[in-house]
Order: structure tokens, then C-alpha cells, then sequence
């Protein structure tokens, strides 16, 4: 039903699924047709769900599960950006319907967390023009609002399961956008710095002992920083390690 949509900027595009495999992998087929920037998939499940690495995406009703084409023009190094601007805007448009005591961090590189579980992801995928410019960036969002998956390394959470119950994915949705909306507006006026000091203020581990577990290796140290281009400082007892990509979790554990 047309009630049930959500509103969402003038210069985005939304279409609504029952059920896809996966909405990035959707956004990807739509772009690769030429849908434009703006172009939003959402599906009340998922039947593939997808996250990072390849993991699987638990996609039951209830939860969002969206993905947004945007066509940044610019390097792919720099499109990664946007999964910092994404997270900001999932942050904020998820502070209004959470009581303050419940405190949403970001986890470095793509997860936002509730009292210190994962409640949300990011999945970011690109592919490039000549000149290794970003032809499109397709960003995808799952946030458990009503169910969360068990057995998973990384404790996760749903809004349900904090006492708030109710939250509908459209409402959700609608936040994300509009504050994605402002948060690529600063990012291009503007550049990372901004965005990077705002994700900074939320970060979580932020001057912490961490451990940094990469494909073939695994590194301990405190979480010092993120540098100009997002990528985490980590300072270990062999000097300054500079991480690109990687999984983090507390020292201990």
C-alpha cells in the first residue's frame, strides 16, 4: 500500500519488494541497466542476504534490509568514504527513536552497535570505469529491528530485544535517507574531514586495546585513529600499523 511507503528525498527513487535474494545484488543488476543515483531497493526479506566477506545475512521479516545506487564520480579509494557517510546517517536517523540510555557506537569499518552489539551493517560494493572512477557504489543497509541472528561471532541485538518494540523498517528507511541525503551533501562541499571527525565522536574502541584479525593474520594493539582516507590506525608494539580492511574486536576474547 502506498501508506506503507516511505517518504524519502525528492531525487531518490525507491522500489519495494516482497522478496529478493539479496537488495544489493538487485541494486547492482538495476545499475548495471543504468538506473540513476538515488535508486533505493528495499525488500521486506531477503532469501540470500549478504554481508561482508560473504557472510550470510540472516533476512527475516520485521528488520530493513535496503540498498541505495549512487554514481559518486569520483575514485573508487574515495567512494569507500560513503560507508562512513551511510553510517552517520543510520546513526542519526535511529537516535530519535531510542531512548538515551542506549548508547549507538560505530564499530570500524561498517557495523553500528547498540550497548556494545551489533544491531546493524553496512556492505558497500563498487565497480569501476577507466581511470579507476567509480562507475557506481551500491550501499546496502541492514538494521534488526525486530529479530537478530544467533550464533554469530559478534554478539548482535534488535531493537525488540532493547524494549523497543514497534519500530517499522519505512520509518527507518526514511531517516537513513534523509540524513544520508544531508551527510553527502557536507561530504562533497566539504570532504572526509568532516565526516571523519563526526564518526570519530561515536567511534567504538576508540583509545582501546583491540585486536585487528585480517585474512592471514591477526594484530593486537589500541585503536588510535582513523587517517584522511578511513583506514584504522592501530598502535602495536612494532610501531604504527596502518589497516585498510580487516575485522575488529575487543583485546580480550
Amino acid at each position: 500500500m502506498i501508506a506503507d511507503l516511505p517518504t524519502l528525498p525528492e531525487s531518490y527513487r525507491l522500489l519495494r519488494y516482497d522478496t529478493v535474494a539479496s537488495t544489493n545484488d538487485e541494486a547492482k543488476r538495476l545499475a548495471h541497466q543504468g538506473a540513476a543515483s538515488g535508486t533505493v531497493i528495499w525488500a521486506i526479506a531477503q532469501t540470500a542476504g549478504r554481508g561482508r566477506r560473504g557472510r550470510t545475512w540472516v533476512s527475516p521479516p520485521g528488520n530493513l534490509y535496503a540498498s541505495l545506487v549512487m554514481r559518486p564520480d569520483c575514485p573508487v579509494a574515495r567512494a569507500a568514504q560513503l560507508g562512513f557517510v551511510a553510517a552517520l546517517a543510520l546513526g542519526d536517523g535511529l537516535d530519535p527513536l531510542v531512548p538515551p540510555g542506549l548508547k549507538l557506537r560505530f564499530k570500524w569499518p561498517n557495523d553500528l552497535l547498540a550497548d556494545g552489539k551489533k544491531l546493524a551493517g553496512i556492505l558497500l560494493e563498487s565497480e569501476t570505469t577507466a581511470g579507476d572512477i567509480a562507475d557506481f557504489v551500491v550501499i546496502g543497509v541492514g538494521v534488526n529491528l525486530a529479530s537478530s541472528p544467533r550464533d554469530v561471532e559478534y554478539a548482535a541485538t534488535s531493537l525488540a530485544e532493547e524494549g523497543i518494540a514497534g519500530v517499522l523498517p519505512q520509518t527507518v528507511l526514511a531517516g537513513f535517507a534523509r540524513n544520508f541525503e544531508r551527510w553527502i551533501g557536507i561530504w562533497r562541499r566539504d570532504g572526509f574531514a568532516p565526516v571523519r571527525a563526526a564518526w570519530l565522536a561515536r567511534a567504538n574502541g576508540l583509545g582501546e586495546a583491540v585486536r585487528v584479525r585480517l585474512d592471514r593474520a591477526t594484530f593486537h594493539g589500541r585503536f588510535i585513529d582513523l587517517d584522511d582516507a578511513g583506514a584504522l590506525l592501530l598502535e602495536s608494539a612494532a610501531g604504527q600499523r596502518r589497516i585498510t580492511a580487516g575485522e575488529i574486536f575487543p583485546a580480550a576474547g
